[in-house]
């Protein structure tokens, strides 16, 4: 009886982690867009990376026998996600793009039943149909007509990352700081590049970016990440892909409220 208890405490305390993993990931959306309209986006996603690097570096560490599959990770986790997430919501209302972004569910779900024959029941298949019935409905929705490259851009980061996201699932003795140093100390000098080639006015946008957009930023690379990602990626260490990936489906329904509310974006029927 006292381990059951222990174990449904433990069940519980996950729960209450992936319901704080929404919260905060449904705010994500607010944050980047709210900076994206002074930052251009693939420079902005350098400084993410560049802020999480800060932090990080000294976790850094070589995984002998696995660093292929380490680099390989933290690349589809890091510069090919948020390259194009923050690309995609820069040509987007956050809205929209955070609907959009529940593709991950279906997307890790597949890839894990694919790749690694993980069993997913009834009620995670019902979740996945539910995720892209939703991500369909807003399609077809007028106002989202306007958005299709963005969302295009964001269905293409969201399918990065949740590959990324499956694979990391599986590594074995490489901890979730550790992983995430080297998602940034590969992003960083990758989305810097990018930013130089594609980009330009970035010493401008720094020299003129108030505390507001600082702020966003900051949030972006340290709550965002240090607490939702590792939080999820720490899931995805004791549970399978396909019971954990539908239980973010909370955060689009937080991330249109909060986009209504404080960035009046539209709210129509069909989100």
């Amino acid at each position: 009886t006292g381990q059951a208890q222990e174990s449904l405490l433990m069940k519980l305390q996950d729960l209450g982690l992936m319901l704080l993993i929404n919260l905060i990931w449904s705010f994500f959306f607010i944050a980047a867009k709210f900076s994206l309209e002074h930052f251009p986006p693939l420079m902005f996603t350098a400084i993410r990376f560049v802020l999480l690097l800060a932090v990080l570096f000294p976790l850094l560490k070589i995984h002998k026998g696995q660093m292929q599959r380490v680099l390989g990770i933290a690349l589809a986790l890091g510069a090919l996600t948020f390259g194009f997430i923050f690309a995609g919501l820069a040509l987007s209302d956050a809205s929209v793009i955070a609907v959009a972004s529940q593709l991950g569910v279906p997307f890790s779900a597949l890839l894990s039943v694919i790749v690694f024959g993980e069993k997913a029941s009834v009620r995670r298949w019902a979740g996945i149909a539910l995720s892209f019935s939703g991500v369909l409905v807003i399609t077809f929705d007028p106002t989202a007509f306007r958005f299709v490259v963005g969302m295009a851009l964001v269905v293409a980061g969201v399918f990065c990352g949740a590959a990324g996201a499956v694979f990391q699932s599986k590594l074995k003795d490489v901890g979730v700081f550790q992983l995430m140093a080297w998602v940034a100390a590969i992003a960083a000098p990758v989305m810097i590049a990018a930013s130089l080639i594609f980009e330009s006015g970035q010493l401008e946008a720094i020299q003129s970016a108030d505390l507001a957009v600082w702020g966003g930023s900051i949030y972006v690379a340290y709550a965002s990440t240090l607490i939702g990602d590792l939080g999820y990626f720490w899931l995805l260490r004791r549970y399978e892909v396909t019971r954990i990936a539908p239980m973010v489906l909370l955060t689009p329904v937080f991330a249109v409220a909060l986009s209504v509310l404080i960035l009046d974006d539209t709210l129509t029927w069909r989100m």
